[in-house]
């Protein structure tokens, strides 16, 4: 049970810009859902985080971690004790010569165009993904034949409890949008990146293609949370989805996309909503292709 007095005690403990009480949720992520969160902070350094951690422990206040909230579904009663967004307040890029480091909360698109002004190549396909370095890393993210395994040398951070962790690529255990960070519940603080040299105009100009396929194919001017669905083994989310007739599905403000049958988007309605035509989505397609779809999102808080 948490000390009624935590909020009290984390303001008297950090900074004023770094913390929010009752921070609405659908200002966090890009599905633009979710109730209110009791607090919300943003720690600047991995020490700042240690001792954001230790204190939520003290007073027994349960702890969430996020990034930029580009892969997650709040549901609308919000989420109850601390949240801790690891972003604008701990980025930052360093080169050296073929190798970047990046703290966790740098978005993966100012990764992206950093290598490609300084001449190295590998990142183009990370350009347009809209998470952070910290996400990216604990999930695998991907496109275009692209994942963050391909360039990534090492992720260090903490976990829950305090202790540090600095893992190899190899020591990450990298699957399909999967790594072991998720398994630990590690939070990464920064990350290290190998790349080759190459051409920036060509980087460029890749770059600037595959963000055209991706506003060609996908509803990139509505709220959603990319694709919704993890790739079946042998099969397309979107492929089944569209197969069985469910583009353009709604369950009040949530639809299915018109333009890409894997992104759920939010026109307006409820987390509710959206957690329905999940399940609606899910049962149709379990139903007429004998397919379990399962969440690429990340579902948090109460109903």
């Amino acid at each position: 049970m948490a000390d009624k007095n935590w909020i009290g005690a984390f303001e008297n403990a950090f900074p004023a810009e770094a913390l929010q009480r009752d921070c609405p949720m659908a200002a966090c992520t890009t599905l633009r859902l979710g109730g209110p969160a009791d607090l919300l902070a943003e720690p600047a350094t991995e020490e700042e985080l240690l001792r954001m951690l230790a204190l939520a422990g003290e007073r027994s206040v349960p702890v969430t971690v996020i990034g930029r909230g580009s892969n997650l579904l709040v549901r609308d009663g919000g989420i109850r004790g601390l949240v801790i967004r690891i972003g604008r307040r701990m980025k930052g890029i360093e080169t050296d010569g073929t190798s970047l480091t990046a703290m966790a909360g740098t978005t993966l698109t100012e990764l992206a165009h950093h290598a490609a002004v300084s001449g190295l190549a590998g990142l183009a396909f990370a350009s347009g993904i809209p998470g952070t370095v910290g996400g990216g890393v604990l999930m695998n993210a991907g496109a275009y034949g692209g994942e963050m395994c391909q360039v990534t040398s090492w992720a260090e951070g903490v976990r829950p409890d305090g202790s540090r962790f600095r893992y190899s690529r190899d020591e990450l255990g990298f699957g399909y949008r999967h790594s072991r960070l998720q398994d630990e519940d590690g939070i990464v603080t920064r990350a290290g990146f190998t790349l080759r040299e190459g051409d920036r105009a060509q980087i460029e100009a890749e770059m600037a293609d595959l963000n055209a396929r991706r506003s060609e194919k996908q509803p990139l001017q509505q709220p959603s949370a990319g694709s919704t669905f993890k790739r079946p083994e042998g099969y397309f989310a979107a492929a089944l989805i569209d197969q069985c007739g469910l583009k353009g599905m709604r369950v009040g403000g949530a639809a299915v996309s018109e333009k890409h049958a894997g992104f759920l988007v939010n026109l307006g309605g409820t987390a509710a909503d959206f957690e329905e035509l999940m399940r609606r989505v899910r049962d149709i397609v379990e139903e007429k292709c004998g397919v379990c779809l399962e969440p690429e999102i990340r579902i948090l808080g109460e109903a």
